[in-house]
């Protein structure tokens, strides 16, 4: 059920007028959405960040550093990743550098990359039926690591918020048969992680994958 591919992912998030560039490793080859989750709404209550119904258009990315933006090492994770797995070690990496965020829906996948170097990997939960993730390059605008969403008044740890209407990543319990309300969920120890290495402005890439191959600069398309 779970396949891996290491590649980098690139593509233009048409439906919003955004070019989304996207480095990760495949999880999926069904849909992203399995069948199960669909079939349990009792749940599927999973909160979003959203206390505004003010909707946020993706940022561009004005411009890139090709060598910021070139995938330079990835985590040796050995078979497949399942919901709720995580990898975590920035040996590889620099101690400063650009960080990115990337996140594959169709892969179900979010990792983190500073200076090119993949620090970080986790299988998450994401958006979908009338609360689909959206496409797109989202800097972080706000930080919270205590935040309870006033919509559901649910815990929502280590919280990047992303868009004023609602979409974060967050702590959430990654786990088959849940979905979000939009929204990115990755295993609580993960969210910790990547909260305390994200600064505002940092962007998160969210796309759907086509791939690259490895090792060429992400550009646009």
């Amino acid at each position: 059920m779970f396949t891996r591919s290491l590649a980098i992912i690139a593509a233009i998030a048409a439906l919003i007028g955004a070019v989304a560039f996207v480095a990760t490793r495949q999880l999926r080859e069904a849909a992203p959405v399995p069948a199960a989750q669909a079939a349990a709404p009792a749940k599927a209550a999973v909160p979003t960040a959203s206390e505004t119904p003010k909707t946020s258009a993706p940022a561009p990315l004005e411009s890139l550093d090709p060598d910021a933006y070139t995938i330079k090492s990835i985590l040796p994770i050995d078979g497949p990743m399942k919901m709720g797995d995580y990898h975590w070690d920035e040996s590889a990496a620099p101690k400063t550098g650009t960080l990115v965020v990337t996140v594959d829906l169709a892969a179900q996948v979010l990792s983190v990359f500073r200076d090119g170097h993949e620090i970080g990997a986790a299988a998450i939960l994401f958006g979908a039926d009338a609360k689909p993730t959206p496409l797109g390059v989202y800097p972080i605008t706000q930080k919270d690591a205590d935040h309870v969403s006033n919509l559901y008044d649910a815990p929502m740890p280590y919280m990047l918020r992303l868009t004023n209407d609602g979409v974060a990543v967050h702590a959430s319990e990654v786990a088959e048969g849940y979905m979000t309300h939009g929204c990115i969920g990755v295993p609580l120890p993960f969210a910790k992680k990547l909260f305390n290495v994200a600064k505002l402005g940092d962007k998160v890439i969210i796309t759907r994958g086509e791939t690259l191959s490895v090792g060429e600069p992400v550009k646009a398309i």
